[in-house]
């Protein structure tokens, strides 16, 4: 089973991989249908307007999530890698005046985001939680062409009949890497036998795909992206956007605990309060739609960047090959998780993003502290045994309560996982892959409203007291 590093870790936009990232591609993806030619296109045919559904989890929550903004800038040729977040608004302003969207070599089509863009709460699609319905019509609004999309977590974006491949695929081992791990089992079957790590297996794997060179630049590039995200959420003040008004504190704790650094004030929950502060400043960043990078998610951006800056500030041995090793370690892992069960908060909870996140940055954090493939393994299913059963219920449709903070509880425990693990010999009681199975199991048996809806929970709670 290979799924590249680069397809995990993804540069974007906040506020949601699956809800603003996803749908931006999916939008992508529709521009590029309506050019091909491998839609039964009448002679005559010329699309003339767009519109399109949202379904599901994206209809609950696209618009504390972003999704109706992500869908009209990825209509009108924007992607989460090249959109200017700070132009975003000019952007919709200017395609809201005109009722047209014009993207990139295509004419204007009328696309008028009051009628074209529907968020429907009553028909949910049957592939999954986050489904969504492109549409093109010509001058006499006659139906053209209709596809359906489905953004599975993380910036993933299937088509229907691409998802029922997927899931008649569930099974099978990918030829063409060296190590094709589809478990936690046969990953360290795997490195038992090679006598590799796991981050050396993982980087075989991707170096069927793409050079060594290649390979290093674009793990520099993912950790230059998630500590500018880090620098930046430190950087500033004010309300996050939404409406709940919500305050960014990252700065200002950074400030003090700077300070006290400085001036070598004895602190007991020092390395607490670094993992905290730097993950809450990812997802501050997050929730204000500025650039992250998916982790595997952006509703748990936070946390494996906190957990690689906090070994880079307190491990004097950190160095540019230890952050690629993490960062392939957490690949492997967070694969693993993905192909066996989900990183969707709207398919599993958060226990899905947050527990994922933290199970990969302990197996990242256990490696570059000299831990072998067993201790790796088990800091992993440390950190997601005590995620398990977390619901996704953000307030007010917004990725800011109670996300912000579980990033920064998420860090802490990867950090504890890994420092349990590495004091151990690998040998341990549950499994890695019973804890993923345990997930999945769990994520299919929640309650639709405690998934990403806000239909339960914090969200309904916190908004009635």
């Amino acid at each position: 089973m290979f799924l590249s590093v680069f397809d995990l870790f993804k540069i974007g936009i906040g506020p949601s991989s699956s809800h603003t990232m996803g749908p931006m591609v999916a939008a992508a993806r529709f521009l590029d249908e309506i050019a091909g030619n491998d839609w039964p296109r009448p002679a005559s045919a010329v699309v003339d307007r767009l519109a399109v559904s949202l379904h599901g989890s994206l209809a609950f929550t696209g618009v504390g999530h972003g999704t109706d903004r992500a869908v009209v800038l990825g209509l009108a040729g924007e992607t989460p890698l090249t959109v200017d977040p700070d132009r975003s608004e000019e952007m919709l302003a200017a395609i809201e005046s005109a009722g047209r969207v014009s993207p990139p070599g295509h004419p204007a089509y009328r696309f008028d985001r009051a009628t074209d863009l529907v968020l429907d709460r009553k028909h949910p699609l049957p592939g999954h939680a986050n489904g969504m319905i492109f549409s093109a019509f010509d001058r006499d609004d006659q139906l053209l062409l209709r596809r359906i999309y489905y953004s599975i977590g993380g910036g993933f974006v299937v088509s229907a009949e691409e998802l029922q491949r997927m899931k008649s695929k569930a099974d099978k081992v990918e030829e063409g890497v060296p190590y094709p791990f589809a478990s936690a089992k046969a990953m360290l079957a795997m490195a038992a036998e090679s006598g590799l790590s796991i981050a050396e297996m993982k980087r075989a794997n991707e170096e069927m795909h793409r050079t060594r060179e290649e390979l290093d630049r674009g793990l520099d590039r993912i950790w230059q992206a998630m500590s500018g995200c880090i620098d930046r959420g430190l950087s500033k003040d004010g309300i996050m956007p939404g409406g709940l008004k919500v305050r960014r504190r990252a700065r200002q704790l950074y400030q003090r605990m700077d300070e006290d650094w400085r001036q070598n004030k004895p602190n007991p929950l020092m390395a607490n309060d670094w993992l905290s502060v730097y993950a809450m400043a990812v997802n501050e960043e997050n929730a204000g739609g500025g650039r992250v990078v998916t982790a595997p998610t952006n509703g748990a951006a936070g946390v494996i960047p906190a957990v690689m800056r906090y070994w880079k500030q307190f491990h004097v041995d950190a160095d540019a090959r230890g952050i690629r090793d993490f960062l392939l370690t957490a690949a492997a892992i967070g694969g693993i998780i993905k192909h066996n069960a989900s990183i969707s908060g709207a398919e599993v909870g958060c226990q899905g993003e947050v527990g994922s996140a933290s199970a990969m940055a302990a197996a990242g954090l256990c490696a570059v502290m000299g831990g072998t493939p067993a201790q790796i393994e088990n800091a992993a299913e440390i950190a997601l045994e005590h995620h398990l059963g977390m619901t996704c219920d953000p307030v007010g449709g917004l990725v800011q309560v109670p996300c912000i903070e579980r990033n920064a509880l998420g860090a802490v425990k990867a950090v504890t996982a890994a420092s349990l693990a590495i004091k151990g010999d690998g040998s341990h009681f549950v499994p890695l892959d019973a804890a993923v199975e345990t997930m999945r199991q769990t994520g299919r048996d929640m309650d639709e409203r405690y998934k990403e809806t806000s239909l339960g929970g914090l969200a309904v709670n916190v908004v009635e007291c």
